[in-house]
């Protein structure tokens, strides 16, 4: 997944009930790829949402 798709994924999870009124996104401005997809991947899992294949292709890793 790309850096925008791990992000517009990451809004979608912030508008479940889960997260309402808290800010999940804000700390992606410092966050590398990698630790941008753990970070969606344990937000899915307290929103309760089957974590979707979030692999970063070989391309976004090297940026």
């Amino acid at each position: 997944m790309t850096r925008l798709a791990l992000l517009e994924r990451l809004k979608e999870i912030q508008q479940m009930p889960a997260h309402q009124g808290r800010d999940i996104t804000t700390i992606s401005a410092v966050l590398s790829n990698q630790a941008l997809e753990k970070h969606l991947e344990r937000c899915e899992q307290a929103a309760g949402v089957k974590p979707r294949d979030a692999g970063l292709s070989a391309e976004s890793r090297a940026h």
